[in-house]
């Protein structure tokens, strides 16, 4: 990306406003966040132009932003007030008072039990809640206790799931939960009396779930299950697609199911690794706010198919640079859900340009637009002199709008057999089947698909409803496509 590491240097020279420095001995300490959030979010956040308390032109002063700064009581509050109807239009903005522990889940460091579940409520009292274990985090405290995707849990340390308390049981500080297992009963679960106690630790998850081969007849068929777009692993990435380039496989399914996002990069990797044919040519484009694109040629915001990883330290210095293994397809399957978002999206919309592109599952999250995390420093980066040690705050706010070649973009989300070719088919949690092979009901039916055209699915599949929540929400970088800027 052109842009990314370029949009700084704006920031460097001046905050786009005259009063740039800070009188620090009059501020608590919050309000010295509280300034830093107002200045970031002034720079940067999309909707800026849309917030009159962001105008360049609101305060004379920064005695005066001091006032406007006061009247809020957390950092928190503020960031809050000061983005563009949260929820309906700005539905991804949010704040953290750990970055550290957000750096890492955006490589896919998290405190985990390894459960990833998600959860849904049952038919009969749609105020109880269940979950049901969609996967299990290789080398975890749910991998050592031998729990197994597909199984059912209604209660944390004793208590019902309940819409009010499942945060506070499944999300809090606690570093144990003892988890109740139930037997499924037509999405009303009733207790089978089996007990587990999970201990929360720091996982470091790999994103590349499975890769494998599946013969089928003739024809050799890559699958990916792919959790997450996480650059640490990028060169991993690569390596399973110069294997499938040395299978020659016919055809390639990768599986975003569970895979909220992450970087932009990545996710253009991994088009270029599976197409080719196309370096150099326009992958995606960016839409910054107003002060941001008057700044730049327009070429400063396309993101282009490239033929190599390339990554720099922060002197610039070249530290990894190897040819991407690309598989030149000129079709591509994709296996969504309601939990697929951002990064996911970005590749899905970015290949439909270019080649033949079919999704099987059900509607994604329809999340078009992107993040950079911003800190307290002299030019918001990690890196930037004067970073502010007293805290540990920092904001990702939404700060532009993401499209493929064609300007196109799906901010419902992508639907399969109606925003592009495939099959509604959703995962059922009394008969999820196991990852990876013939039992699961969305590989074998993207199988059939590839090798038959056939579309049929049973109903039963097809009806269920989507998942209310899911454990990966819960991750501070949960659902999120960022700019690779730092």
């Amino acid at each position: 990306m052109k842009a990314g590491t370029k949009l700084f240097v704006l920031i460097t020279f001046s905050f786009l406003f005259s009063f740039c420095s800070k009188n620090k001995e009059s501020f608590s300490k919050n309000v010295d966040v509280q300034d830093f959030i107002w200045k970031g979010m002034n720079a940067y956040y999309f909707w800026q132009s849309n917030i009159p308390d962001l105008s360049d032109t609101r305060f004379a002063s920064q005695s005066e932003l001091n006032g406007f700064l006061q009247g809020y009581d957390s950092p928190e509050e503020i960031f809050e007030a000061l983005r563009f109807q949260p929820g309906l239009v700005d539905r991804f903005s949010w704040i953290v008072d750990d970055y550290i522990a957000l750096e890492n889940s955006f490589q896919g460091i998290n405190i985990s039990t390894g459960m990833d579940f998600g959860l849904k409520r049952y038919n009969n009292n749609p105020t109880n809640v269940y979950g049901y274990v969609r996967y299990v985090i290789p080398n975890s405290s749910a991998a050592s206790k031998d729990i197994k995707r597909g199984m059912i849990f209604n209660t944390i340390n004793g208590t019902q799931l309940t819409d009010s308390n499942y945060q506070n049981l499944l999300f809090s500080n606690s570093t144990n939960l003892n988890v109740g297992f139930a037997n499924y009963n037509n999405d009303n679960p009733i207790s089978n009396d089996i007990f587990t106690t999970l201990s929360k630790e720091e996982i470091a998850e790999n994103p590349i779930a499975i890769s494998k081969i599946i013969r089928e007849g003739n024809k050799k068929i890559g699958y990916l299950l792919y959790n997450q777009f996480s650059s640490s692993y990028d060169e991993q990435l690569n390596t399973v697609f110069n294997s499938f380039k040395s299978e020659n496989i016919d055809d390639l399914i990768i599986d975003l199911r569970y895979n909220g996002g992450g970087s932009v990069n990545t996710a253009t990797y991994l088009g270029s690794m599976i197409t080719g044919q196309f370096t150099g040519e326009i992958y995606s484009k960016e839409v910054w706010n107003s002060k941001i694109q008057k700044a730049y040629s327009a070429d400063n915001f396309y993101n282009y198919f490239t033929d190599e990883i390339k990554k720099t330290d922060g002197n610039g210095n070249v530290v990894i640079q190897e040819s991407i293994h690309s598989l030149n397809l000129s079709r591509v399957y994709f296996i969504v859900s309601g939990s697929s978002a951002s990064a996911s999206e970005l590749v899905i919309n970015s290949l439909r340009s270019y080649i033949e592109v079919k999704i099987v599952g059900t509607t994604t999250v329809g999340k078009q637009v992107g993040s950079v995390t911003l800190y307290d420093s002299d030019n918001l980066r990690r890196n930037g002199a004067n970073l502010n040690t007293t805290h540990s705050y920092a904001i990702q706010p939404i700060v532009l709008e993401i499209s493929n070649k064609d300007n196109q973009n799906e901010p419902d989300g992508f639907t399969p057999a109606v925003t592009l070719p495939g099959i509604q088919i959703a995962e059922n949690e009394a008969d999820l089947g196991v990852l990876g092979e013939r039992s699961d009901p969305l590989l074998d039916r993207t199988i059939n698909y590839i090798t038959t055209g056939s579309k049929e699915v049973l109903k039963i599949n097809k009806l269920k409803s989507s998942d209310f929540y899911n454990s990966r929400l819960a991750n501070p970088a949960s659902n999120n496509m960022y700019s690779n800027h730092r």
